[in-house]
């Protein structure tokens, strides 16, 4: 590989240390309970790579096993910890605040009702019954247009259907699920450029491509299983090329666990080149890319012609755009651009794969655009074996946004869902997950219905997220276990806090979604805890009593055959939903692969879009830029452990730092610093080497969150937390 290596090219991603963690892991589940879990026939509960479903817990889609990682595992883990003990509950908010968040997830699993009332300071438990019914009443007195509805993505398909089907019943089109924070600008983009919002490719295509670009993304600790088929592309003689500003150890070598020839050599190469461009300046890098591809004369031509529109203002933007200004921006050389650009142009098959690290900005939309440019540029989207990956986390977030938990729906959905049920819905614009918090924070939200997730911690600015949160008057969480999210923004406010059942608890079926449209039968029917009950049996519960005049009863939708039914009947595309529980037939959901040059745009042909260069500014008083990631132990807002061991950090309040910029401002490895915002402040942050362009800096989320601002990409209404102004003092 050209240029550096990383400052400490001894760590390794995976290996025997994960191994030997999955297994200690699974000895303090147990080993009866960790194979129940693990072999049964229900979706893994960690990324939306997907496993799991009728061919087995640790078999994917294309029966290969075992397809099992380590995230897997902690999820299951957290899954099967033996209830809280009550005397938890006798303790204060301000003592369970304490708690980190890797202390509130090792509490255990809930299994009573909580409830704590305006100005009380303790989670009290109560009955079910108590609960519904203040639930219930305090729904009746709220006025639909100041509520809000939000669920996390590992919810189920048939959960998701019922709760937006309530929400809009109930007479509010405020319905969101987490990706308005994480892939939003991925669906706009994609809308505007192919004309879908997700992957254009299947699993199987990623067996036969020759190049993988990895962009914003560290899949050695957020999609494990995907290392699986990079290390695979490599040795088949295909390149791998990561984008990224951090230079991951993991995405280096990775000594993938069941392969003992890799764990042998210390590792499996990865990564064939790597380029470490400055925070925020993706728009640039993929025009640098583009530029040199126009300069090597391999575009494809042909493709472009018969399959696109707009390609000349592209090349009219690409013109106008300096090499000088794109590598005073990127911070890489012209060579770089060449190098890359020299090994697309030999590629017949490659895939574009790309995380939050793109998504997570001001720009983020014209970040995926400009990335979608490239692909268009060789026609490597529209074809078997090449395409689009946007790399999902939540395990059923994609599914939950199909079957319509988001504000906006199509008119045909709408239209389907009123006939289907004989009633009129809401036709009022529903907010986005920012416009509902920044609602909350106005004063404007007095209940809100929480299904899952971690609300607080996915907001950026925790001050004011926190603050939000406790003005609206109550807050329904529905949920496994307890998190940050359940002991902060409750001071003055009203919440209830109701136990479920995890996936494979769940009483009947339910269905999930990978990121490569591919749909999965659970069998739930494990029995963990006694005073659990599933999302969907709540909802309808709630629902009934609220809605008494409705014109028909969610009690049937307990039985999520019915509901299957119904989304089969409502959602394009879904149609073979109807029968999976019957049939056992698992599907890729219709018109989402792009194997032929057929797009959904109204032209039927792709189009390029001509993005501009951010502008480069300097800001004397915030003169370092932040962006937020996850460590090797955890999965989403979710902490498992407090040690990177791929990052070589101990201590979840940190930044990670170029050792020219350490040496500069005289800070020691270890040293503690304040690290400061336009937004807020950490104090007593402890430093850790890494290699990171000079300028740029890395903190953990969500404990960074403190440093991000509330503003959104004006398209996606996504906030930026990888790009932030901060400074360093010491």
């Amino acid at each position: 590989m050209p240029t550096s290596q990383t400052d400490n090219p001894t760590v390794v991603g995976g290996g025997v240390k994960k191994v030997i963690y999955t297994l200690n892991t699974v000895r303090k589940m147990g080993v009866k309970k960790a194979a129940k879990a693990l072999n049964s026939n229900n979706t893994c509960k960690a990324c939306a790579l997907g496993m799991g479903g009728q061919q087995g817990g640790m078999t994917n889609e294309l029966g290969e096993f075992p397809s099992v990682c380590n995230k897997s595992v902690q999820a299951q883990s957290s899954d099967t910890q033996a209830a809280i003990p009550l005397e938890i509950f006798e303790h204060t908010l301000d003592e369970l605040r304490e708690l980190d968040g890797k202390e509130m997830e090792h509490l255990g699993r809930l299994n009573t009702p909580l409830h704590k009332k305006a100005g009380d300071d303790k989670l009290s438990p109560i009955s079910w019954d108590e609960a519904m019914a203040i639930a219930v009443k305090r729904f009746k007195a709220t006025d639909p247009d100041r509520s809000f509805f939000y669920s996390s993505g590992r919810s189920s398909n048939e959960a998701g259907f019922i709760f937006q089907l309530f929400a809009r019943m109930f007479g509010t089109n405020n319905v969101n699920n987490c990706s308005y924070y994480c892939h939003q600008a991925t669906s706009v983009a994609l809308g505007t450029t192919i004309g879908t919002g997700t992957a254009t490719i299947e699993l199987d295509d990623l067996d036969h491509c020759d190049l993988v670009f990895v962009v914003g993304a560290n899949p050695s600790s957020n999609h494990p299983r995907f290392i699986h088929k990079l290390k695979a592309c490599r040795e088949r003689g295909g390149e791998v090329i990561i984008i990224n500003p951090a230079k991951e150890p993991g995405l280096i070598k990775f000594a993938v666990p069941k392969s003992p020839k890799s764990l042998l050599l210390g590792g499996s190469d990865i990564a064939s080149d790597y380029l470490q461009p400055n925070i925020g300046s993706d728009v640039a890098v993929f025009m640098g890319l583009a530029k040199a591809v126009l300069e090597q004369k391999t575009e494809d031509q042909y493709f472009i012609d018969s399959h696109t529109e707009g390609f000349e203002e592209l090349i009219k933007k690409l013109q106008q755009q300096s090499w000088a200004d794109i590598c005073k921006l990127t911070g890489l050389h012209k060579t770089d651009f060449d190098r890359i650009a020299a090994l697309y142009g030999k590629s017949e098959k490659a895939v574009f794969a790309w995380g939050m690290g793109l998504t997570h900005h001001l720009n983020g939309v014209e970040n995926i655009e400009s990335l979608v440019n490239l692909a268009l540029l060789r026609g490597m989207v529209g074809k078997h074996h090449a395409g689009l990956l946007p790399l999902r986390g939540h395990s059923n977030v994609q599914g939950i946004g199909t079957i319509g938990v988001k504000p906006v729906l199509t008119e045909e959905v709408f239209k389907r869902m009123e006939t289907a049920f004989d009633i009129a819905l809401p036709r009022k614009e529903g907010m986005d997950t920012m416009a509902c918090m920044e609602a909350a924070h106005k004063d404007l939200v007095d209940t809100a219905l929480i299904m899952g997730g971690n609300l607080y911690a996915a907001n950026p600015s925790s001050d004011w997220a926190a603050e939000a949160l406790d003005k609206i008057g109550f807050k329904l969480f529905l949920t496994t276990t307890l998190n940050k999210g359940h002991v902060n923004g409750i001071d003055n406010s009203e919440c209830i806090i109701l136990p479920v059942t995890a996936r494979d608890e769940e009483w009947s079926p339910t269905t999930q979604e990978s990121m490569f449209n591919f749909v999965r039968l659970s069998d739930g029917g494990i029995m963990r805890h006694d005073c659990v009950r599933p999302e969907s049996v709540i909802l309808c519960d709630l629902a009934d009593s609220i809605l008494p005049d409705a014109p028909f009863a969610f009690n049937e939708f307990k039985n999520h055959s019915k509901t299957r039914e119904a989304i089969a009947e409502i959602v394009p595309g879904m149609e073979a939903l109807a029968d999976i529980d019957v049939a056992k037939k698992e599907f890729h959901i219709n018109g989402r692969l792009f194997h032929t040059p057929e797009f959904k745009t109204s032209s039927g042909k792709a189009s390029f879009i001509a993005c501009d260069l951010p502008e480069i500014t300097t800001n004397q008083a915030f003169p370092f830029t932040l962006t937020t990631l996850r460590s090797e132990g955890q999965f989403n807002s979710i902490i498992y452990e407090n040690k990177d061991t791929y990052r070589g950090t101990d201590d979840r309040w940190c930044v990670m730092m170029n050792k020219d910029d350490m040496k500069r401002l005289d800070v020691e490895q270890h040293s503690q610093i304040t690290v400061a915002s336009e937004f807020g402040t950490m104090e007593n942050v402890k430093v850790f080497t890494f290699d990171v362009p000079k300028g740029n800096i890395l903190a953990y989320y969500p404990e960074a969150n403190v440093l991000t601002g509330t503003a959104v990409d004006a398209r996606s209404k996504t906030p930026s937390f990888k790009n932030t102004a901060v400074n360093i003092t010491k």
